[in-house]
């Protein structure tokens, strides 16, 4: 068999041209995928510091804190985490950008572990504060309310021993008396009397307070004119128009006062009818009693 050595060399040629193509073409292929592999590595390791940096600044949109030096440095580290996540976003992956943020995303995570170890720390100490302001708070609202009941039982006790210790006055008396020979009898006939006798007695207190006590008397008529007018005096916003004043040393000690009321010439002989007789210490109505005249 003859072999043409030109045909020869040319099909050697287009062989290992073939050849060449198919080793090109796989290598190729294997380049391609591997490059679309690391590009897709490096867009997930770029989204992964990315979420690592947002939830970093989320928390620290997250902390509120009232001490002015470590909330001045969550809000630097919070810039620079937020410049670090601007930074990233834009530039172009690759291996050397990815170690830098790495890098910078480790130093960032070092600073926040000691700041927020201090914020943990202040919270500790605030919500132990709070709790002994709020104990304070109930113990001064328990002192408060004690205080109010003790002040209401002091006003009431002071009151009773106000209300114990006023001048209290008994046993009252009134009757009619007529002048007979330079001396008096005692008369129920309106025409023949000329004074009205007025008994009581004060009670013995020793809360009240001993000294001298003006008694006022007052006799109504049966028309309610006053008999023996002897003006008004005045007490405080009130008045009395009274018929005899009487001043009592009171001694604490029960006193028996008896004090006669001569009716004005003007005004005899007296009417028929009843006479209502009040007796007063100052403004204050001791008690009463009346007599009938016919």
């Amino acid at each position: 068999m003859i072999v043409n050595p030109q045909s020869f060399n040319y099909r050697l040629i287009i062989g290992s041209l073939i050849v060449a193509v198919a080793v090109l073409t796989v290598y190729s292929f294997t380049s391609y995928k591997s490059i679309v592999a690391h590009e897709q590595f490096l867009e997930q390791e770029k989204k992964l510091v990315e979420s690592e940096l947002s939830q970093m600044i989320t928390r620290y949109d997250d902390v509120s804190i009232s001490n002015d030096l470590i909330s001045s440095q969550l809000e630097d580290a919070k810039k620079k985490t937020q410049l670090a996540l601007d930074s990233l976003r834009v530039l172009r992956s690759d291996l050397s950008v990815l170690a830098k943020f790495k890098q910078q995303l480790f130093s960032l995570k070092l600073k926040n572990k000691a700041l927020f170890k201090a914020v943990d720390s202040l919270e500790q100490v605030n919500k132990g504060l709070e709790k002994e302001k709020l104990l304070a708070y109930n113990a001064l609202r328990k002192q408060q309310r004690e205080n109010s009941t003790l002040l209401k039982e002091n006003e009431h006790l002071e009151k009773s021993i106000e209300k114990g210790a006023l001048l209290t006055a008994n046993s009252f008396k009134a009757r009619g008396y007529e002048k007979f020979f330079g001396a008096k009898r005692s008369s129920t006939k309106a025409k023949r009397v000329h004074s009205i006798e007025v008994c009581f007695t004060l009670a013995e207190n020793s809360l009240t307070e001993a000294g001298n006590k003006e008694l006022y008397i007052q006799i109504l008529n049966p028309r309610n004119n006053v008999v023996a007018d002897k003006g008004a005096v005045r007490f405080g916003d009130s008045s009395l128009i009274y018929s005899a004043k009487e001043i009592i040393n009171y001694t604490n000690q029960v006193v028996e006062i008896c004090i006669d009321v001569d009716a004005d010439i003007d005004e005899q002989p007296l009417e028929s009818g009843t006479y209502y007789i009040s007796i007063f210490h100052k403004d204050r109505k001791l008690g009463s009693t009346e007599v009938k005249l016919k």
